[in-house]
């Protein structure tokens, strides 16, 4: 099923190279555009795109190649939430410098005393800053925004590099009426295009040869639109709304230049990955183990097998190595400084832990990842991937390792790996896909022990005990968070709540479960009216909302792994009440064992003990599964809201 959710997202893909269309003009802004109080299509919205027009094309600079991309865009404020718009940004790779980008055309307009008024962007509201070597954004703060201003701005890049063009985005968090692309390539070019999403239209007439005066070449003309876009509502449970955004991407598969020939580029998978090994700061960073023989032989020595020797070395790493926040599947500095300093990106840390391991005579091999605020790499293309971990042979079964975080296991990658698939990479250039998502079903059981007093209060002691990503997510949260301050959080997460008494087991060894003790009081629990109180039997734990609310869902659902919550929940009610009534038992199961729902209550004397049991056995859902899962969680949130009633005896 995970391939067929995958490819969902992807509707067509197709050669091209590109070509020049003429510039569309947008029509002038009006005095019924800036007193339009609510957009036509959604009324809720806080701005929505009027328009947003791009053009891609090429031009020669000192008989060189250079690719110019401009995309002007018409937005209407509603609301003060949309104020956010009028503080753009671009982010490119600038290269040295020998790539540039800015804004112009930049202006706000609003309606004063009848009469439209333009007010332009200032200098000083135009702000550059690089963020890492050779990346640079721009950004600028449009002035006099308020509610009913359009604002309008322009930016241009320009840049002699052109593997990939810039993704142009049609579909956004807010609607947008009217949407165009249009991009001229030479015909020494070619690109793979792919369009994501279902609102894109492709001109009848794409792939037109016409010729360019300016550059003495033929380009091909592509030209993309879309009207009255919806947009694009995030909800719970999604990976990254940008998979499921309708955005149009390009890739250079080839060219074809005078005298020179064709030149092919990453066409497929195995060619993508081959490129990526050949990569001097990838393979050759695998082939170094010189610097780690002396320290790694002697813990070797105290294998008893593969699988002890696989965890030694992974520990080993885990504990030398401090990661610094940097992603890519390709050394910065190399394997060799980093060990010495004992810090270094993702590559640096999981291919010296992927040459530890063959070292040691495992099957081991670097496996690419677009982590999840990437999005999903859907096509051959070397851009699609930002991260690596390693993957090791043991007794016939694939080990999934990354040595960034201190708490991860064996098959128990941080959350932000956890993307549909990886690449597996072998030393003779062979490549497979890896499925990244977890199927081992992690488990969170809450045992609460309580007493309620005659004014509805409770008074309680829990033990909370996480299991595998539970625990994981649960260590990576809180790693190093002031024990009041996360007393704190949780208090406020509960209005009502008193926590004491508060501890922590195996909060640093990961081969046991992470255990929460603490005691507690809450007197949010009940409600009294007259004779009767009204408990509510999930104490603070309820899950009384839904979160799923719309219709209809066009894009996968996200648990990120298998998960099963047990609550285990006893009550010792108050003298002078006794029990008039406790929840039916329920057992609601979804289709295709997707997940269950039970819940209990066994009454002795004046002892009320509860035990539900939550469990979602797949990491995804395609989106038919939707409506099973919106009713679903509606019926547990129903469930919670039932009450246990007490009556004075």
């Amino acid at each position: 099923m995970l391939k067929n959710i995958l490819w969902a997202v992807v509707l067509f893909a197709s050669m091209a190279g590109l070509a020049q269309t003429a510039t569309v003009e947008p029509l002038k802004i009006t005095k019924e555009d800036l007193t339009e109080k609510t957009h036509p299509q959604d009324t809720t919205t806080a701005a929505a795109y009027l328009y947003r027009y791009g053009k891609t094309w090429y031009e020669i600079n000192n008989n060189y190649w250079v690719m110019v991309t401009e995309v002007y865009s018409r937005i209407k404020i509603y609301k003060k939430e949309g104020y956010s718009f009028a503080n753009p940004e671009i982010v490119f790779y600038s290269g040295a410098r020998t790539a540039n980008g800015f804004f112009s055309e930049a202006s706000t307009y609003n309606l004063v005393s009848g009469a439209i008024q333009k007010t332009p962007l200032k200098a000083d509201n135009q702000f550059e800053k690089e963020l890492k070597e050779d990346y640079i954004k721009k950004s600028i703060s449009l002035p006099a925004v308020q509610e009913g201003s359009i604002i309008e701005y322009k930016y241009t890049i320009k840049t002699p590099y052109f593997g990939e063009l810039r993704d142009f985005k049609f579909q956004f968090d807010i609607p947008a009426n009217d949407v165009r692309y249009d991009v001229q390539l030479p015909i020494y070019f070619y690109y793979n295009v792919y369009t994501t999403g279902k609102e894109v239209i492709a001109d009848k007439n794409n792939g037109k040869e016409v010729y360019n005066n300016r550059t003495d070449v033929k380009e091909k003309h592509y030209s993309y639109t879309a009207k009255k876009v919806k947009a694009l509502k995030d909800e719970a449970y999604v990976d990254n709304i940008d998979n499921y955004t309708a955005v149009v991407k390009h890739e250079l598969s080839a060219t074809t230049m005078p005298n020179q020939g064709v030149k092919k580029y990453a066409t497929d998978w195995k060619t993508v990955a081959q490129t990526i090994y050949d990569n001097s700061k990838f393979g050759r960073e695998l082939k170094f183990n010189s610097y780690f023989e002396e320290d790694i032989d002697p813990i070797l020595a105290k294998a008893a097998n593969d699988s002890e020797k696989a965890n030694l070395i992974f520990e080993y790493v885990k504990s030398r190595m401090n990661w610094n926040k940097e992603n890519g599947y390709l050394c910065d500095n190399g394997v060799k400084k980093a060990y010495a300093e004992r810090v270094g990106n993702v590559a640096e840390i999981n291919l010296m832990l992927t040459a530890m391991l063959r070292h040691a005579g495992l099957d081991a091999n670097p496996v690419l990842v677009s982590t999840r605020d990437n999005g999903i790499a859907v096509y051959p293309n070397r851009f699609a991937y930002n991260y690596v971990i390693a993957a090791v042979k043991l007794n016939d079964k694939t080990v999934l390792l990354d040595a960034t975080s201190k708490y991860s296991q064996a098959n128990i990658l941080p959350i932000r790996t956890l993307n549909w698939e990886g690449r597996l990479i072998k030393k003779n250039g062979d490549t497979e896909e890896v499925n990244l998502l977890p199927e081992l079903i992690s488990r969170e059981i809450i045992a609460v022990v309580c007493t309620v007093n005659k004014d509805g209060s409770i008074n309680g002691k829990v033990r909370d005990q996480y299991a595998d990503y539970s625990a994981y997510t649960f260590r990576e949260r809180y790693a190093g968070t002031n024990k009041d301050s996360y007393i704190e959080e949780m208090e406020g997460d509960y209005k009502g709540l008193t926590i004491d008494e508060y501890k922590v087991t195996n909060e640093k060894d990961i081969t046991k479960p992470l255990i929460e003790d603490y005691s507690f009081s809450y007197n949010m629990a009940a409600d009294i009216i007259g004779n009767k109180m009204y408990l509510n039997p999930m104490v603070f734990f309820t899950r009384t909302g839904n979160p799923f609310k719309q219709e209809t869902r066009e894009y996968p659902i996200d648990f990120v792994y298998p998960q099963q919550d047990k609550y285990i929940i006893s009550f010792a009610i108050p003298e002078g009440y006794k029990i008039e009534s406790v929840p039916k038992a329920t057992s609601i199961a979804m289709e295709q064992n997707a997940g269950s729902f039970k819940y209990t209550t066994n009454v002795s004397g004046n002892n009320i003990q509860l035990s539900v049991i939550y469990e979602i056995n797949d990491a995804k859902f395609a989106p038919e599964f939707y409506n099973t899962l919106k009713d679903f969680f509606q019926k547990m949130a129903d469930k919670h809201r039932e009450k246990i009633v007490l009556i004075k005896a």
